[in-house]
This record gives structure tokens, sequence and C-alpha cells, in this order.
């Protein structure tokens, strides 16, 4: 089965399972791509993340974009690729990290809140930025930021994005976003879980 490895033609909207576990993944899953999503996380401080990212690499990997955040280390990359997951998404600028994932022919999406780190990630090989914690950076930031990077690099933010603000990062020249406990909680219902990405996804769609 050929695994995705790239952001083009992916709706550029990430869904963040922190929290998840292996007996519930699929579920969510399930729910979140009925309502439209193409990417998905799991973070490496989950419960068992390399389990669920295994499990929905096999149901899924085949057309979405199936991967681990909060990864920090080459070795992490190496154990999600090898449970076949294909989006790596780190909270800071690890050039080694960045390497390695490329190496391995996966997307690298690095955290990133300077300038200094945006170009630093982008030599190293990153496919996107994510600004993150993306509510304590400036619009200003964002601005400058989009004058001086290479035209078409792709901008994501994550921290405290949700629907209702959505329209303000896309007009700062945000073009993608990671959406977290806006979208789903440990504990939360499939049922809240379906709400939550409908009202997501109604909003992305209005942008």
């Amino acid at each position: 089965m050929t695994k995705v490895s790239s952001l083009n033609n992916i709706l550029p909207l990430v869904a963040i399972l922190r929290g998840v576990k292996p007996s519930e993944v699929l579920d969510v899953a399930d729910v979140l791509i009925q309502t439209g999503f193409q990417a998905i996380e799991v973070p490496l401080n989950s419960p068992q993340p390399l389990e669920s990212i295994a499990l929905l690499a096999d149901k899924y990997g085949d057309k979405y974009l199936i991967g681990a955040g909060t990864v920090t280390s080459v070795d992490q990359v190496v154990s999600v690729n090898a449970r076949g997951g294909r989006l790596i998404v780190s909270p800071n600028t690890n050039s080694d990290v960045i390497r390695a994932t490329k190496k391995l022919g996966m997307v690298s999406v690095p955290g990133c809140l300077t300038p200094t780190e945006a170009f630093a990630a982008l030599d190293a090989g990153a496919d996107a930025l994510k600004f993150f914690p993306a509510n304590a950076v400036t619009p200003g930031l964002f601005k400058a930021l989009g004058s001086v990077l290479p035209q078409g690099i792709a901008m994501y933010a994550v921290g405290g994005v949700d629907a209702s603000n959505l329209h303000k990062y896309k007009a700062y020249g945000i073009s993608g976003f990671g959406l977290g406990s806006s979208l789903y909680k440990a504990g939360r219902s499939i049922e809240n879980v379906k709400q939550s990405a409908m009202v997501s996804m109604q909003a992305f769609k209005a942008l």
C-alpha cells in the first residue's frame, strides 16, 4: 500500500488527537474523515501513540496524511516511520529531526516562532512551518515573515486556534491550521467530536 507522503492536494487542516487511546482512535478518525479532514496527527505524549498511528496508517494511510506530533528526536521519527506514519510535526525547530524526516521521505512540519527558526527550518528541508503557539504571535510578526519567506511556503497556525478565529489567522497570511483541544480532548464523546469537526470544517470552508 502506497502511503500519502505529501501536503499537496491535502486540505490544510490537521486534526491533533492529543490524549487519544488506540481503543478509540479509529472511531474518532472515522468521524473526522467523514467530516472532511484529510490529515491526522497523534502527539507522542498520548497513550500508546505508536499503536494508534499504526492503526490509522493501516486503515487510512493510502488516502490521507497520518503521523505524529510532539516529535523531538530522530529516534522518534524512525519509530513513526516504522509504523507507517508519514507526517512529522514538532513543537520546535530541530534540524536533525527535519533532515531525518526528509531522508525517510516523510512530511516535515516543525514548530517555529522567530525568523531565525523559520529560515533554519526551511534550510533543513521543512515542507511547511508551524507557528506555535500561534496565539502568542502578533499580527505584525506574521506580516513581516510573509514578506520575506519564499513564495509558496505553507504557514500553519497551531495553539489557541479554533473555528472562531480561523479568519483572523487567514488575514495574517496563514494558509493552514492545526486544531487540538477545540476539536478533540481525551474523554470527549464521538458525537461531541463530530459536532466540533463540523463547526470547524464549516468555518474553514467559509474562509
